[in-house]
């Protein structure tokens, strides 16, 4: 369930404190605090994402038997040759080298 970040409303239109509410996407967003019945909105705010900082999350979802059932494929470059070698999907070529610049 997301939570929500709400903030007071002030007399003067200023934010006042905030708080977090869990609550369903399809609950209309709160128009009252719910202790003290202050006027409020909710706060917009950059959603929560797992990035590749997030422990353990990107690698397993990039684990390549994940990426293959995800229909995508995946190369990775040997060092010593330059090659990039397809390591899981089944389409493309087997292997590649990256032209010289």
């Amino acid at each position: 369930m997301p939570i929500y970040v709400y903030e007071v409303l002030r007399e003067d239109g200023s934010a006042g404190e905030r708080f977090e509410v869990a609550q369903s996407m399809t609950e209309a967003a709160l128009r009252q605090h719910p202790e003290t019945g202050a006027p409020v909105r909710r706060v917009i705010q950059a959603p929560n994402i797992a990035s590749k900082h997030t422990p353990g999350q990107t690698a397993a979802r990039l684990d390549n038997r994940n990426v293959e059932k995800a229909g995508f494929t995946k190369y990775e470059r040997d060092k010593l040759t330059g090659t990039y070698h397809r390591v899981a999907g089944k389409q493309g070529p087997e292997s590649f080298r990256k032209p010289p610049e």
